[in-house]
């Protein structure tokens, strides 16, 4: 069974996907960047606050199936520089401070709106 979700506590999708699709109790979130779901607006300014932003989105997409970050099990980061992994691992930890789930950080070329970081994951319901 695959069912779409939807939540406006966290940023409308910028093109043809979901900001997440659960199918059976697995959830697949799809990316997540720095903007303020009410205002629409990007919080780049250090890569920090940029990561909690992140952060706070998925916290926001995985809360709309009775999730949390407990419930997840992968996740891919996407970045621009890997010089700043330190600074984004230390945002990450507050979120993910034990049984961290397993993850890959890639550095790449462009993301979409020309921000620092995206991030997704994969959470299994219990």
């Amino acid at each position: 069974m695959k069912k779409v979700l939807y939540t406006p506590k966290a940023p409308a999708p910028i093109g043809p996907y979901s900001q997440a699709v659960l199918a059976g109790n697995t959830l697949y979130t799809s990316g997540q960047i720095a903007i303020n779901p009410e205002t629409g607006a990007l919080h780049t300014n250090t890569i920090e606050e940029e990561t909690h932003w992140v952060l706070k989105n998925l916290e926001a997409v995985l809360q709309s199936a009775e999730m949390g970050f407990s419930e997840v099990v992968k996740c891919s980061i996407f970045i621009k520089n890997m010089d700043q992994f330190h600074q984004i691992n230390e945002v990450y930890t507050q979120y993910f401070s034990e049984n961290s789930p397993a993850r890959e950080t890639v550095e790449v070329a462009r993301l979409p709106k020309d921000v620092n970081i995206e991030i997704s994951c994969i959470a299994i319901k219990n």
